[in-house]
């Protein structure tokens, strides 16, 4: 494929893709959020001290933000389109898990998927997000983070709405969210491999890896 239908493609799908990516970085957000906004519930409900608290909190920090940069790392070299649903799958099975969750271990579990789904989602939606830039690539990314921002600031609002009056089961609430996210993915996924940009290997050369705006304005 040669640069110019390169771009040509991504000019052509810059709005739908962007709006999409974007919506599903606002609903993932949003439910990754839901879990420090629930603290005050479990810890009621389980009757957590606060050093059960913060381990809950470190599992889910270190799937969801230590794991990332290895995710990432991965798929530079091997991209997975289809990991974008998954990562909605894993967040969605995550929120069930914490809602229905008998025990502090099971919570720990919970969480642990919660922060996996997230760190999966976002090196591959960003690449997207610069994929579909057509070489526009701050205003892409910000149009992503924008979807992002807005998700995180809804999540303790729902979670003051929704879960607290619930309790520990209104958590499963966002799991049609999570339905959602992964039609939505499955389609941008579909876009992603369509491209042609996700059979790059690590047998590529080495100025095509690891570089979105290679990806973006090279075949």
């Amino acid at each position: 494929m040669s640069a110019s239908l390169g771009r040509a493609t991504a000019s052509a799908t810059i709005v739908p893709v962007l709006a999409a990516v974007s919506l599903c970085h606002l609903l993932n957000d949003l439910m990754q959020s839901l879990l420090p906004a629930a603290y005050p519930v479990l810890h009621r409900d389980f009757s957590l001290s606060f050093g059960q608290i913060g381990l809950l909190s470190l599992v889910y920090q270190i799937t969801a933000s230590i794991l990332q940069p290895l995710v990432g790392l991965y798929t530079d070299h091997r991209p997975k389109p289809y990991s974008l649903p998954f990562a909605m799958l894993a967040s969605g099975t995550g929120l069930l898990t914490l809602a229905f969750g008998p025990d502090y271990r099971t919570l720990l579990f919970g969480a642990a998927l919660l922060g996996l789904g997230s760190s999966i989602f976002h090196p591959e939606s960003s690449r997207i997000a610069r994929l579909a830039s057509g070489g526009a690539h701050g205003l892409a990314q910000s149009v992503f983070q924008v979807g992002g921002n807005l998700g995180s600031s809804l999540g303790p609002l729902a979670a003051a709405f929704v879960v607290l009056p619930r309790g520990q089961q209104g958590l499963a609430w966002a799991v049609p969210v999570a339905v959602v996210g992964i039609v939505v993915m499955t389609g941008i996924s579909r876009w992603y491999q369509g491209t042609g940009h996700a059979t790059r290997t690590a047998t590529r050369s080495s100025s095509h890896l690891g570089s979105c705006s290679s990806c973006a304005i090279r075949t």
